[in-house]
């Protein structure tokens, strides 16, 4: 079956050896038995799903595990992230959420540092119906996060 030019162009571009690399070698994979947090969410455009399970100490995150099901992009992103996030505070990954969502979006710079690796995902800015898939990964994580957060105010209203 011939496919149109396009869409080998789009295959070719996204689908390239690092994202296959990267999806292929996710780290941390699986579940954490005693998380500060546990978040599923999944993106309804692609149908890809996350649970992710994060450990805090004071505003570090400590432990993370993630079930990813999703396309080798959303893979890829999950497999950087299981890279970077322990030792990462709620301010770092709000940070990189949002140069995330600015490259997408905006065709930004990707993020710096040691998140520069998100680079390889740069060519999804140009394919709308892919962006719910790279970011579930950083939703997800940011969402466990602010629930360790609002969870430890309530406990202590006064320091919170």
């Amino acid at each position: 079956m011939l496919r149109p030019r396009w869409v080998m162009n789009m295959v070719n571009e996204l689908y390239n050896k690092a994202i296959l690399t990267l999806a292929g070698n996710i780290e941390r994979s699986g579940r954490l038995t005693d998380p500060d947090a546990t978040v599923f969410l999944d993106s309804p455009l692609c149908g890809s799903r996350i649970t992710v399970d994060i450990k805090m100490q004071d505003d570090k995150v400590t432990d993370y595990a993630a079930e990813v099901k999703a396309c080798a992009l959303g893979q890829a992103a999950s497999a950087i992230m299981a890279k970077h996030v322990i030792g990462q505070t709620r301010p770092q990954l709000r940070e990189v959420a949002e140069a995330m969502r600015a490259m997408l979006k905006n065709h930004a710079k990707p993020p710096a540092g040691e998140w520069c690796e998100l680079e390889v995902l740069q060519p999804v800015a140009d394919y709308k119906a892919r962006h719910g898939s790279v970011m579930l990964p950083f939703e997800a994580v940011l969402k466990a996060v602010d629930e360790i957060a609002a969870k430890r105010a309530a406990a202590d209203p006064i320091d919170g």
